[in-house]
């Protein structure tokens, strides 16, 4: 889906609904996307705790991302 805004899950902030567990196995992202929320498969390099902001920097394909934990460098301004 190359070319039609809204649809690609990478580069999107999240919020983990299940928390990751690093190579251990996946957490779970909700993503505002395609004009309503949708979760994903969410793989971290490290374990993750629910609740943790993302974000997604990767697709594996399906409804699986990687994402690494983020806080929007804006947000104190």
């Amino acid at each position: 889906m190359i070319g039609v805004p809204g649809t690609s899950a990478v580069g999107r902030e999240g919020v983990l609904t299940i928390g990751t567990r690093g190579s251990a196995g996946p957490g779970e992202v909700l993503l505002k996307i395609r004009g309503g929320t949708e979760t994903f498969l969410a793989w971290s390099e490290e374990p993750l705790p629910t609740g943790t902001k993302v974000l997604v920097f990767n697709s594996r394909g399906g409804r699986t991302v990687d994402v690494m934990e983020w806080s929007d460098p804006l947000d104190g301004l």
